[in-house]
């Protein structure tokens, strides 16, 4: 996947994660746990993809000689 795939991929996660925010702060007692996991998975996809996006950036490491 190209690094501009996987930004795009980084906002829809962001989208998500602050949609679900919104949606746990007006949610009845009833819906709340059901969101804090909805919110938890989104939140963990969010930083993965974050994560391969610093790792692309920060390109393969030189080979070490010995």
């Amino acid at each position: 996947m190209s690094i501009r795939d996987l930004a795009r991929e980084l906002y829809r996660a962001k989208q998500q994660v602050e949609r679900l925010e919104k949606e746990l702060a007006q949610a009845s007692p009833v819906e709340e746990e059901r969101l804090q996991a909805e919110l938890g998975e989104a939140r963990e996809e969010w930083r993965l993809i974050r994560n391969m996006i610093e790792g692309r950036k920060s390109g393969p490491a030189l080979p070490r000689k010995y």
